[in-house]
């Protein structure tokens, strides 16, 4: 990076249209995972923010349901056109927050600003449609209305495109919203409801609320104000607050952890599949739910893989994300780095090799690229979600064996299929049970399409026209 000034802003609450300043309330300190220091302070809500919170969305509700979807359309583009007129001074933040490549910090905002575009766009084409009747002179209508007020819940590791992505849907819908944001990456989302509320959107539709989530949620999820929840996070804390929300009957969506099985055949170009995956398990330190864990390499094209994968993997920079060098930065906190090593412990215990890895340099929450061969399915990275930059591999023979164990898991996010067979491609992805499929490249969720899983991965899309359905309700009007 060549920007010079790296001043981490001020953070506040968003309620109603008033901003509240971390000198107005008690604050929790937020950290800069690369060097350890506190770089900022974020105002903590206390109860009756929050309850002010719901009572400006509650009212807000109506006006902004009644807006005009190309008015909705119109003010999401403008806050869309702001992220990317700020891109510097939001990356900025979110590297210092988040640790990532300042370089990868600049394409998330980019990356939101499509989404939002994408999103907003779909306002106008909420359609009903109409139903012949019996009757000749009646007529059935069946139109899509915005539930309501939503809130909403999002994690550290993509601190902008996730709000980004819920907040869209919901306001683009036709809804009010009440997020809640993670304290560790506060910046982004601030930045965020600064971008939409500059772009003219109104009063109390957006309110912006950080503090204790236990709380917090707690309290959004039982008011009879929020009609719908939105959660992105692990499974544990989702299956929490869908059992929060299934005691009040209200609808949730889900996009929680995954597992991501990568199926490698033998007629695979090993070389292409080895520099992809790179790429892509050092993205965000692994910290993705979509991201490549478990390989299965066709026992022809293992060890060709394996010495392959690790040569590149070792030879990763790892460091500040400031660094033009860095080719990762960090874990994203304590908790992350702690929970690397009982992984690669446990399956060396199993007999697994250490291909690649070792101890990373640096003050910060560190760890190197790691990739453990020849992995045995019982060992913990098989079946439980590192959420780092680990990668294990494993051989197999048979494609109905591969295929069961890769659905063998209860996650169902991300999968991921590499072979030169053209029937193959075609029958691989219907037999496995995600809710998305890559074929011969990695990635999932472009801008315009469905994100989102099966099992206990969640259920709802995050893009495309179905992440704006998931706020729409139908309503049937019989007129005679």
């Amino acid at each position: 990076m060549h920007s010079g000034d790296r001043a981490y802003p001020d953070l506040q609450l968003l309620i109603d249209g008033r901003w509240i300043g971390a000198d107005e309330r008690d604050t929790v300190d937020v950290e800069n995972p690369a060097t350890r220091e506190h770089i900022g302070r974020v105002p903590v809500a206390v109860e009756a923010d929050v309850e002010r919170a719901l009572d400006a969305a509650d009212r807000a509700f109506v006006p902004w349901r009644d807006t005009s979807p190309h008015r909705r359309a119109a003010i999401l583009m403008r806050g869309a056109q702001l992220l990317r007129e700020r891109r510097e001074e939001i990356a900025v933040a979110m590297t210092l927050e988040n640790g990532k490549p300042y370089g990868d910090s600049l394409g998330e905002v980019d990356y939101t600003a499509d989404i939002i575009d994408s999103l907003a766009s779909e306002a106008p084409r909420t359609y009903g449609h109409v139903l012949p009747t019996a009757a000749a002179d009646g007529r059935t209508l069946v139109v899509s209305e915005p539930i309501g007020p939503v809130a909403a819940f999002t994690p550290w590791n993509y601190p902008l495109t996730v709000p980004g992505r819920k907040v869209a849907a919901a306001l683009a819908a036709g809804c009010t919203v009440v997020i809640k944001p993670a304290e560790e990456t506060p910046a982004s989302a601030v930045a965020l409801a600064r971008a939409l509320t500059d772009a003219g959107l109104p009063d109390g539709v957006l309110n912006v609320l950080f503090g204790d989530p236990a709380a917090i949620s707690a309290r959004l999820i039982a008011s009879p104000v929020i009609r719908k929840v939105s959660f992105t996070g692990s499974i544990g804390v989702g299956t929490l607050v869908a059992k929060q929300a299934a005691g009040l009957a209200k609808p949730v969506m889900l996009e929680l952890g995954g597992h991501a099985p990568v199926l490698v055949f033998d007629d695979a170009d090993v070389e292409s599949v080895a520099v992809q995956a790179l790429g892509a398990k050092i993205h965000n330190t692994g910290q993705s739910c979509g991201s490549p864990v478990r390989f299965y390499v066709h026992e022809r094209v293992h060890e060709r893989f394996v010495e392959r994968f690790a040569a590149l993997l070792d030879a990763v920079r790892v460091g500040d994300g400031f660094d033009d060098a860095t080719e990762m930065g960090p874990l994203a906190n304590s908790r992350r780095l702690a929970a690397m090593a009982p992984f690669i412990d446990d399956a060396l215990a199993r007999g697994a090799t250490l291909a690649a890895g070792g101890p990373a340099d640096g003050a910060g929450y560190f760890v190197r690229p790691t990739l453990l061969a020849g992995v045995p399915d019982d060992a913990l990275v098989m079946h439980d979600e590192p959420f780092g930059p680990i990668a294990a591999t494993s051989t197999f023979t048979d494609e109905d064996e591969v295929l069961a164990r890769a659905n063998g898991l209860p996650y169902g996010l991300a999968a991921y299929l590499f072979t030169a067979d053209a029937d193959r491609a075609l029958r691989i992805p219907r037999g496995l049970d995600v809710g998305m499929v890559s074929v011969n490249r990695f990635g999932v969720g472009a801008r315009d399409t469905f994100f989102g899983g099966r099992k206990a991965s969640g259920f709802g899309s995050e893009g495309g026209p179905e992440a704006v359905d998931e706020y729409l309700v139908r309503k049937l009007i019989a007129q005679g």
